[in-house]
Formats: structure tokens, sequence, C-alpha cells
């Protein structure tokens, strides 16, 4: 399965673009934001889990990376509430569920050998740091060679903020509206930039995005790039 995986493309992705997808587990749909594989893939998704829903034990054997977006997400290492991001690299294990229903935003089979620090951060209960650009402020999650993770926020009227991304670069509106020269982008949308572009957001009302950089950079696709 393939599914905007053209990585050197930009993709767009706004609330409503694209349709839920039930998972083999009942109460647990997705949406598919970028795909390379089936149930086993390196895939980009946002998850919603209904009431009582869980999915099976299992390995990450490529690593997986999410953020809690609404509700309690759990697994057996306890809750993890609206804006709790995680890290469980390369051969973690665990059985995942909600009791009163969630959604996630999570990324598998991305993880870069040797990136094994396993944790998480309540991103609603930490600090942020100012930037160069006035109004906006980064909580830094997440560093390696080949990327960089973190929530920018934009205070109200901020911006036009620039960033050049040379390995490329990907966006998802947590709180309010971004907007760029192609349009505006409420909560929920999923941005991808391709390496080597350069962007321009602002926000009029304030806003929380989730971003990571660098990780679409050719030689750290390897063999996904390949595979697409």
């Amino acid at each position: 399965m393939l599914i905007r995986a053209q990585f050197s493309q930009a993709a767009t992705i706004r609330p409503g673009d694209i349709d839920w997808v039930a998972s083999p587990l009942p109460g647990v749909d997705r949406l598919m934001l970028d795909r390379i594989g089936g149930e086993v893939a390196r895939a980009t998704t946002i998850v919603r889990y209904a009431a009582g829903s869980y999915f099976d034990p299992h390995t990450h054997s490529g690593g997986e990376e999410y953020l809690v977006l609404s509700g309690v997400f759990s697994d057996e290492h306890g809750d993890q509430p609206a804006g709790t991001y995680v890290r469980n690299p390369i051969g973690t294990a665990h059985k995942p569920f909600s009791a009163n229903g969630c959604t996630i935003f999570v990324k598998l089979h991305q993880f870069a050998e040797g990136d094994n620090h396993q944790f998480q951060i309540d991103t609603k209960a930490a600090s942020y740091l100012p930037t160069a650009d006035e109004g906006v402020s980064i909580l830094p999650l997440h560093h390696t060679p080949s990327e960089d993770v973190a929530m920018l926020k934009l205070a109200p009227r901020a911006g036009p903020v620039t960033r050049h991304y040379p390995g490329g670069a990907e966006l998802l509106v947590i709180e309010g509206t971004i907007s760029d020269q192609d349009g505006d982008y409420p909560v929920g949308s999923w941005l991808r930039l391709p390496p080597g572009c350069e962007h321009r957001i602002s926000s009029a009302d304030g806003t929380l995005i989730w971003t990571k950089t660098g990780h679409l950079a050719p030689d750290v696709l390897g063999k996904w790039t390949s595979l697409a």
C-alpha cells in the first residue's frame, strides 16, 4: 500500500479531506496520512480509539512515536492524557487501549538505529523557550543528527515566521489556525514539506503546532524512498 509516499512532494491534509478507515480491531479507526506497507508499514496516521477499544499486544520493530490529541490513551505502563508525547524505540512492546476513547497522532517504523531513548513528556505542563521571532516559543521534544521534534507556539498575530527546511518538515496543527501563502490550516491539519523548501507561517488568533524536521532528507529515508 502506497499513500502519499513520494516524499519529495508536498502533501497537505485538512480535516474532512480523507475518510476514516477501519483497522483490523473493532472500534479503532485511522486517517492514513502517508504510508508504505500493509499492516506493518512505515506510516504516519491519526488513530481514533472508541471507548473500551484496544490493540493486540505488539512489538515495535521499527519504533513508535505518538502524541495524544484528545482523551486518554493507556497501556500496561499507565495512562497518557491529551498532550502527552511518547517515544517507544525499536524492540519495545505494549498493549494499548482507551477506557473512554481517545485520538492519537502516531508515526511507525521511522526510528534510526541507535535511537533508543524511551520517554514521555507532558507537553501541557512543560515550559516553552523563547525564540528569535517575536511571539514565537518552542518546546524541544527530541533531537538526533537526522531529526528534530518540537512543539511550536505562536501568539496571536505572530509572524510571519520564515523557516528553511533542508531536510524537509512535517507540521500538525494542535490548536488554532496557521496561514501561509497557500491558505489556512485549522486544527487537525497536517502538512508535509519536501527537503529544501522555505515556509512562511502566521497566526491571527494564536496556534500550537507539532513539528518534525530533517527526517525527509533522501539519505535519512533510505530504503523507504526506493520502495515508494
